[in-house]
């Protein structure tokens, strides 16, 4: 058998398993059955894969890239708190649509034990909650913000799951809230609250001012808030 035709060979094997989890969210796949949709024996599947965790852990990879294809599909909206309220939004719109995918890359849980795939997406929310940070627009670290907001996402995204129905009324309020939490923009710290709102409508819309005097506003602002 060529190269190719074992390339071939593994790349059904995973889009027969994905089509599985596809269509059947949250049920277990049979590798008998993935092996009979290919044609293959199972000899073959253990080759190319392992054994079942490989296949699964192999779809989740597959997951991933759809996910973060869609992500990519979106332009930065040059803010980092709005690419924060544009990413959770398109996340939680993601899981809705994809249920199969989105419980074996988020609803598969094994203590201590974490996906190498599941970086991928964390990196890029890291990456956007440094800009915030740099921005003087946190109360929080920039790791801990990013924890925060995957976290509560995906508990928002698993429940409309789990109940097989759309409420992006809590979806908004509860990403709200966790924007709220990690910039400091909750009405039970008063003064913090008002030069926080002011750092985030100034950076939110840097025209207002312009971009020096956005950013002499916003040293100002982290200063006093620190003191």
């Amino acid at each position: 058998m060529t190269a190719d035709g074992r390339g071939d060979t593994r790349a059904r094997i995973l889009d027969a398993a994905a089509q599985m989890i596809a269509d059947g969210p949250g049920e277990e796949i049979s590798l008998r059955a993935v092996c009979a949709a290919v044609g293959v024996k199972m000899p073959t599947l253990y080759h190319f894969f392992g054994n079942k965790q490989g296949l699964l852990e192999a779809v989740m990879g597959r997951g991933f890239d759809l996910y973060l294809a869609e992500k990519e599909a979106h332009e930065s909206s040059g803010d980092p708190i709005q690419d924060l309220r544009d990413g959770w939004d398109a996340h939680v719109a993601f899981g809705i649509a994809n249920p199969g995918f989105y419980t074996l890359m988020y609803g598969k849980v094994v203590p201590g034990y974490s996906p190498a795939a599941q970086s991928r997406p964390s990196q890029i929310l890291r990456g956007i909650t440094l800009k915030a940070a740099a921005q003087g627009r946190l109360v929080v670290p920039a790791e801990q913000a990013a924890a925060h907001i995957l976290v509560t996402n995906i508990g928002v995204t698993l429940r409309m799951i789990v109940l097989a129905q759309e409420d992006w009324e809590l979806s908004r309020a509860v990403r709200e809230g966790a924007i709220a939490a990690i910039t400091g923009t909750s009405s039970s710290n008063a003064p913090r609250s008002v030069m926080h709102q002011a750092l985030e409508y100034a950076n939110a819309h840097p025209e207002a001012l312009g971009q020096e005097e956005t950013a002499m506003l916003s040293a100002w602002l982290r200063r006093l808030s620190e003191s």
